[in-house]
């Protein structure tokens, strides 16, 4: 009779697939809260201490860490000296593990959740018991989801499970412990708040949704969580429109992140992840209309991003114009409605932050990854200095404040230029530094003068500064940090345009 190992804290599907393996011959064998619900639901199953002849022991700690449980698991049946020796000792052999480990993450996560009892929700048994099946996959059938349960139970029922469900089961297994780990060894850094990049890492993610393709049609592309709740847009909910794209994604998160950085009703238009508009208001129509207006061409197609639910008044702005994604933390029912026409436009909820214990950006290059905190560097007046002798004006300092939060989410070389709470001009992605003032003046047009700038890093020449003076710029933001930084704070000091120096850029590749 063939033999089956239960142990699961998903009860979800458990009673169904054990009747299921009930009916096919398996003998079951369970512990604990597993056990209760078998035993609850009139599912016929064996304690794992008939097994092993042993109890369970320090409250549950130790209850398949046994011989008789891993000798079963990890005998190669087509081994005559694995046969002999479990006949030798009295032990039978283990033919499938269904596994789902202790809820960590969930207890980690949760406010209030003291150090002793996240450290009890660390699983020892379960993956070992997961890796040793994985291991021994030819013999030994290992299931982590009850999503897979149907599959195989038809499998079993159809004559057996094939060489290959067998190896992308086992294949599963050591997915699902490895990411159990990270979770674990991310959430032990983040308590001592050091040990930020280890001699050894790795990322937990859990697939949320595959993706119609990558960046270009002939690219697969998927969306992983880094955490199995999921905030942020982990924790993403599609209220209507077509399937999203890798590319949908990316401009949703870089939206998402300009719009963030405000407290008062923000609007980001975000296109190929630039803004091509950004607003705030006293309302989120208000933003939305100044937003648009930065750019009303590049604005369609675009992907917009708020910091407030979705209103009725916003929804009828956006009417006139193709848009690809709408992303707030919330959308109100009327809103919804007004939208429901386009059915083209992709509608995201998107709740939260949602950090999680890795709280890194990581990119791939060939060979490796490049890891680094987020910038999250905000607007710190008081750590700022004024190298004019011309200071701004209190509406010149929230005008300012605006374009440095924004010109920090344009790629490099990055100006900005703001005027009214908005952008009006964006230069971004370009080779040298005045080309970026000279493209965000062009898309600026006759709104430039009387604007501030902002620059992501220091002008290495005056040339810069003096285009931006020419076309109307009344104050300027930047780092600082040129060897010729006397000189560009001159060209402004000649003309009284005050200019602020940060000491941090915000270089963005």
């Amino acid at each position: 009779m063939p033999r089956a190992l239960l142990s699961v804290s998903n009860k979800a599907g458990l009673a169904g697939f054990a009747r299921g393996l009930r009916r096919l011959g398996f003998e079951l064998y369970s512990t604990g809260g597993t056990l209760r619900v078998l035993e609850e639901s009139a599912v016929d199953a064996r304690s794992i201490s008939d097994l092993t002849g042993f109890p369970e022991i320090l409250d549950g700690r130790v209850k398949t860490l046994h011989p008789a449980v891993h000798a079963g698991l990890l005998a190669r049946r087509d081994n005559a000296e694995h046969m002999r020796t479990l006949e030798q000792h009295g032990l039978q052999t283990i033919e499938l593990v269904c596994v789902s480990l202790y809820p960590f993450e969930e207890t980690a996560g949760r406010p209030g959740s003291a150090f002793d009892e996240v450290l009890e929700q660390i699983d020892i048994g379960g993956p070992t018991l997961l890796r040793a099946a994985a291991k021994n996959h030819e013999s030994v059938v290992v299931v982590v989801r009850p999503e897979r349960y149907t599959e195989i139970l038809q499998a079993l029922s159809e004559g057996g499970v094939s060489l290959a469900l067998r190896r992308r089961l086992a294949a599963e297994a050591y997915a699902h412990t490895a990411a159990y780990d990270s979770q674990i060894a991310a959430w032990l850094r983040q308590q001592e708040g050091d040990g930020l990049f280890p001699a050894e890492i790795s990322f937990p993610g859990y697939l949320a949704q595959p993706l119609r393709y990558g960046e270009n049609p002939h690219q697969k592309g998927a969306f992983y969580r880094s955490a199995r709740e999921g905030g942020g847009l982990g924790g993403l909910r599609q209220l209507q429109g077509a399937d999203l794209s890798f590319n949908n994604l990316q401009d949703a998160a870089a939206a998402l992140g300009l719009a963030q950085e405000f407290e008062k009703p923000a609007v980001a238009i975000i296109k190929h992840t630039n803004p091509c508009g950004l607003a705030v208001g006293e309302d989120l129509a208000e933003a939305y209309q100044k937003a648009f207006e930065c750019d009303t061409q590049s604005a369609y197609g675009g992907v917009v991003a708020l910091n407030r639910p979705l209103d009725a008044a916003t929804a009828e702005l956006m009417g006139p114009i193709f848009l690809e994604v709408v992303a707030a933390p919330a959308v109100l029912p009327e809103a919804a409605e007004i939208l429901s026409a386009k059915t083209r436009l992709r509608l995201l909820e998107v709740p939260g932050a949602g950090r999680g214990f890795l709280d890194l950006d990581i990119r791939s290059v060939p060979g490796g990854l490049l890891v680094q905190t987020w910038d999250r560097a905000g607007f710190d007046r008081d750590s700022y200095s004024v190298a004019t002798s011309a200071e701004p004006t209190p509406e010149q300092w929230e005008e300012l404040r605006i374009a440095w939060l924004t010109a920090k989410h344009v790629k490099s070389n990055a100006i900005v230029l703001v005027a009214g709470g908005a952008a009006v001009g964006v230069g971004a992605g370009q080779m040298s530094r005045v080309d970026a003032v000279r493209l965000a003046v062009e898309r600026a047009g006759d709104r430039a003068g009387g604007t501030v700038l902002a620059s992501d890093a220091f002008f290495p020449f005056p040339d810069g500064v003096e285009a931006a003076i020419k076309a109307g710029v009344t104050a300027i933001i930047q780092p600082g940090g040129s060897m010729r930084d006397q000189e560009v704070i001159a060209v402004a000091d000649a003309v009284g345009v005050p200019m602020v120096m940060t000491g941090m850029r915000h270089f963005k590749h």
